[in-house]
């Protein structure tokens, strides 16, 4: 997250559950700076897209938002 996000201004992932895999992350980025919130969600999915693939994250939340 942090190499796809390197100019975010918050960024956070939280373990909902204590379990390892329900997650909510929350991006300011200005990369989502003039995009709709699913351009910006499809964004941090890529970002995330391998332990997404394996199995590794069973559940996702995200916030985003531009830069402040």
């Amino acid at each position: 997250m942090r190499q796809a996000f390197a100019d975010a201004d918050e960024l956070s992932v939280q373990d909902r559950t204590g379990g390892g895999d329900h997650f909510l992350v929350t991006v300011a980025s200005s990369r989502f700076d003039g995009l709709p919130l699913v351009e910006q969600h499809r964004l941090v999915y890529e970002a995330l897209a391998a332990p997404l693939a394996d199995g590794t994250i069973h559940e996702l939340r995200i916030k985003t938002r531009g830069a402040t």
